[in-house]
């Protein structure tokens, strides 16, 4: 096998650039144009040039830092036991809708063990917990999970050793349960608190303690409530939009005319004459304060801007465009035999977070504060310093619970923003993107290309495969199946448009074109469609999703027609393996199609919470409904042409499917994450349901709600 996978990066952090002046700085700065430009030309402050940030974040440069930054191994650092026997335990992650606050309270309270009520979990902030490189790539829980797991265990074990060197005992006739070391023969017991004294536990975190196998859990693996449901289900649970500080004023940012403009000139004689209005600028970048929301709305449309553009590359050539830039050349193969050669078109889409990006900025003795809603606090952390030139230390940045990312906010655009402002203006910032500004500056999900060239051998089984990614990643890129000969090569090419980290990264797009083909194979062979992917795999893991997935459905019994298709996908992504099969009903006039049911089985090793691993496929699933059918990033001139809701269509209620999910538990595995596999299979389902019933292969994504009379 030749295997040509280029390593990708995060999206890139900013460079420095400069503040001039000592106290509290002038009303209005102004950095030079040169300086300026060479800060911050590829890097997060957005409103000057639409940087570009490359997908697969996990497997670059954060993942490089963290193997630079060892964690800490004293045990004081991830944990505290208070004189009242609360437990806090400190991480770096971060809460952003995937409810991993539950799954690591589960985690450390089967260890320790003791009622969840009695653990508090202090997440994502610089100043307390230990260094993370990020809430991305289904880390979380094969990761700090088994790290928290060792955190709990050796807080047991520590607990065990101070008692029996209290009580002078054999530590063997202890044991730990509820809070409390107790000694069985004796009846004696004792809290944790009261034998702590809330002082620091000082040893080392033990690397190989004692832990529970899975099929001995009691708390992990069973289906607790939301740690602080109430407060979600109540409206009481504050977001990082939410964060309201004293003296606090509002902040708005001029943004560029389209993609790549640089400001010719500025009119601000009229806002410079309203007295509780400061204005900020440094040349290309152009802010204001205000006492309320409003007036800084107002004060930023009374500013008259003039802007130099440059021709930008529109959405009919993008695909042209990525094929020109990339290095791929095709080459030539020998067309006979049983083969098929296809290619698959990747559109853009958004995050489209409910919670757009937000920060509150405060400066207090030097001393930076930001809270916002980031995947990367100590990245935010690192990306505020440079930019303000102050040290590391002089920056605290803080993540209260983040409403959704999904990948869209490794970067801190909105936090240097709110710094900035703060810093002139002498008072707490708040800055809250506009829907608007987050469709149109916020980084997307790359688009691509994607040419697969494949044969069959007269068995049945694959003979070539060669598969060509150019420019949306590498992420799930290997096809799972046995190959005799394959080739498998991502591409980097220029991108028109701000990209980066997208829930599943590259994996939805390769999987949607590489299960499009299998099928195509499949149907080539003249051979039923998972029979066909049986017959050409070896992992007993991916076998086993897809039995299950075929079973539930009652894939057997299932006759496609003109105006009823069934469609199946398998994937593998993360450790983890998932395999979906959808049901489309067509009209027969309109050619209008609607997912009328999915069954989609999962399996990421042990499962720690079976209800919010359910809940996290069906929304995977009905994110990637969205991909699939519908989303699709419009631009031209610079400007996209859809950056609201009421014109960039997501998945609504009448859209949504019949959903069942199959959890295929493996307690005899390491749990892995599933936040991110559970989508990679619903698009290339669907498709492979409408080509079944119409014999009409859709190649591209998002596929529309209409057949075509012909493929296209």
């Amino acid at each position: 096998m030749n295997s040509s996978v280029p390593e990708s990066s995060e999206p890139l952090a900013p460079e420095q650039y400069e503040l001039h002046g000592s106290g509290r700085p002038p009303l209005v700065q102004t950095l030079g144009r040169r300086s300026f430009l060479k800060t911050v030309g590829t890097g997060l402050i957005v409103f000057a040039v639409a940087g570009k940030a490359l997908a697969q974040a996990e497997s670059g440069a954060a993942g490089r830092r963290a193997a630079r930054q060892p964690r800490p191994v004293e045990l004081d650092a991830w944990v505290h036991v208070d004189e009242a026997g609360t437990v806090t335990f400190f991480t770096g992650k971060a809460e952003v809708g995937q409810n991993i606050r539950t799954l690591l309270t589960q985690i450390v309270a089967e260890e320790l063990p003791i009622s969840l009520s009695s653990i508090r979990m202090v997440m994502a902030d610089t100043d307390k917990v230990p260094y993370d490189a990020g809430t991305f790539g289904s880390r979380t829980t094969p990761e700090m999970g088994a790290q928290l797991r060792r955190v709990a265990a050796t807080t047991r074990e520590t607990l065990l050793d101070l008692a029996a060197n209290a009580w002078k005992v054999d530590r063997a006739t202890l044991i730990a349960a509820d809070g409390q070391i107790r000694q069985p023969s004796t009846n004696r017991a004792i809290g944790w608190g009261e034998l702590t004294k809330g002082q620091r536990l000082e040893r080392r975190v033990l690397d190989n303690p004692p832990v529970k196998g899975a099929v001995d859990w009691k708390v992990a693996g069973t289906s607790v409530a939301k740690v602080d449901g109430r407060l979600f289900v109540t409206g009481r649970h504050r977001y990082a939009s939410d964060v309201v500080r004293p003296g606090m004023v509002y902040g708005k940012v001029l943004r560029p005319s389209s993609f790549g403009a640089t400001l010719s000139s500025l009119d601000a004689a009229a806002v410079e004459k309203w007295s509780d209005v400061t204005l900020v600028r440094d040349e290309e970048f152009v802010g204001l304060t205000a006492p309320t929301l409003h007036q800084a709305q107002q004060a930023l449309a009374l500013l008259q801007p003039k802007w130099t553009t440059k021709p930008q590359i529109s959405e009919a050539d993008l695909f042209t465009h990525l094929k020109e830039t990339s290095r791929y050349r095709p080459t030539a193969r020998e067309e006979t035999g049983a083969y098929l050669k296809s290619t698959y078109t990747i559109s853009y889409i958004a995050h489209a977070p409910l919670e757009p990006r937000s920060a509150v900025a405060e400066w207090e003795d030097g001393k930076l504060t930001v809270w916002t809603g980031t995947q990367r606090p100590f990245g935010v952390r690192t990306d505020l310093a440079q930019a303000l030139r102050i040290p590391e230390e002089r920056v605290r940045v803080i993540v209260p619970d983040t409403g959704s990312a999904y990948g869209g906010k490794h970067t801190g655009e909105a936090a240097i923003e709110a710094a900035r402002l703060s810093r002139v203006c002498g008072k707490p910032v708040k800055l809250v993107w506009t829907r608007e500004e987050e469709f149109t500056w916020a980084y997307l999900r790359p688009a691509g290309v994607i040419e697969i060239f494949a044969t069959l051998r007269p068995d049945g089984t694959i003979g070539t495969w060669d598969f060509h990614n150019l420019n949306s990643g590498n992420s799930g890129i290997r096809a799972p199946y046995r190959v005799a000969e394959a080739t498998t090569e991502f591409h980097p090419a220029d991108s028109p448009l701000r990209q980066g980290s997208y829930r599943g990264l590259a994996a939805t797009a390769n999987h949607f074109a590489r299960e499009s083909q299998i099928d195509d194979l499949a149907r080539l062979a003249k051979i039923e469609p998972l029979a066909f992917r049986l017959k050409n795999l070896n992992d007993d893991r991916a076998r086993a999703v897809l039995e299950a997935a075929a079973k539930a459905f009652g894939w057997a019994e299932k006759q496609s027609s003109s105006t009823r298709g069934y469609g199946l996908a398998l994937g593998t992504e993360k450790g983890s393996f998932v395999a979906t099969c959808a049901e489309v009903a067509i009209d027969g006039t309109t050619r209008q199609f609607r997912v009328v049911r999915v069954v989609q089985a999962f399996e990421c090793g042990a499962v720690v919470n079976p209800a919010h691993l359910t809940s996290q496929n069906q929304g995977a699933i009905l994110q990637g409904l969205g991909g699939a059918l519908f989303e699709a990033v419009h631009f031209g001139d610079g400007r996209i042409a859809n950056p609201h809701f009421a014109n960039y269509r997501v998945p609504r209620f009448v859209d949504t499917p019949e959903i069942e999910v199959v959890l295929v538990n493996r307690p005899d595995l390491a749990s892995v994450g599933a936040g991110e596999t559970p989508i990679v299979t619903i698009a290339p389902a669907i498709g492979n349901a409408i080509a079944s019933a119409t014999g009409v292969r859709i190649a591209r994504l998002p596929m529309g709600e209409q057949v075509p009379v012909e493929g296209v």
